[in-house]
């Protein structure tokens, strides 16, 4: 197994890099993207590394509906997009109604793919599953939101979901953003899986300051102790410092491969 990085904050080589998220997930004879970014950066990147995304890939996992996850889906067509059913509501940054949903609305994108969504939990490759709506058990997490709805209550981004992969008796789990809570997202992977032998946690944590939230998760992770973590896209810099000072997990970039034996 492998994952691919196409789209990231952080450029690598003589690939681009963009303010978003977008992954090619290698496993057995699957393969899929998990997001788009919010250009055609995540193709242009693909074509340098070899890879066709256009034919070689049937399906797209959109991790949640906010655009720099979800607007390269506009580069697209004829391929299965996964996702949770509220991934498609209009939202905003609160104060400037700055909008930060997806650019294409629902009746768009089913014209160009064929979309199944799920709230629940849902196989979707042998060992590969779609989280669907992520429970918030955690007295530390998601808890406060700078986001809004179309009709100004608070946006809490129910529709944030991530995958959970059983690879080698193994429990990988690859997040968009997190906006749920990293924690949450790896409580309920175990449970959906069964497997409690955490390998990586690997993606967009949502983390900005080394605050009380950023420590319980370290603690949380310094606790189940995964074999990889690399916590990416969202993580701020003085995040992703606590994080390395703990654990001296690597930094990463577009262009990079994750290998999995």
């Amino acid at each position: 197994m492998k994952i691919i990085v196409l789209t990231e904050n952080h450029a690598g080589g003589i690939l681009g890099a963009e303010h978003g998220l977008s992954y090619c997930i290698e496993i057995g004879e699957n393969r899929f993207l998990f997001d788009t970014g919010h250009s055609d950066l995540f193709l242009r990147n693909a074509k340098k590394l070899d890879l066709n995304i256009e034919n070689e890939v049937d399906t797209v996992v959109l991790s949640h509906g906010h655009w720099d996850h979800g607007n390269g889906l506009e580069h697209l067509k004829n391929k299965t997009l996964i996702c949770h059913p509220g991934s498609f509501v209009k939202r905003f940054r609160k104060g400037g109604r700055e909008s930060i949903g997806l650019r294409m609305t629902l009746d768009e994108l089913r014209q160009r793919f064929m979309i199944q969504s799920y709230k629940e939990y849902k196989e979707i490759f042998k060992d590969v599953f779609f989280l669907g709506e992520i429970p918030r058990i955690t007295d530390f997490e998601a808890k406060a939101t700078s986001f809004e709805l179309e009709d100004g209550s608070p946006d809490f981004v129910m529709d944030d979901s991530a995958l959970a992969i059983v690879f080698h008796d193994g429990l990988i789990v690859i997040s968009g953003c997190a906006h749920s809570g990293i924690v949450n997202i790896v409580e309920y992977a175990m449970k959906v899986t069964g497997c409690h032998s955490l390998k990586a946690v690997i993606g967009g944590f949502h983390l900005k300051q080394p605050n009380h939230q950023t420590k319980k998760t370290v603690e949380y992770f310094l606790e189940n102790r995964p074999e990889v973590l690399i916590p990416s896209h969202c993580t701020e810099l003085p995040a992703l410092s606590y994080f390395n000072r703990t654990f001296g997990n690597q930094f990463l970039r577009t262009g990079d491969i994750i290998n999995f034996q």
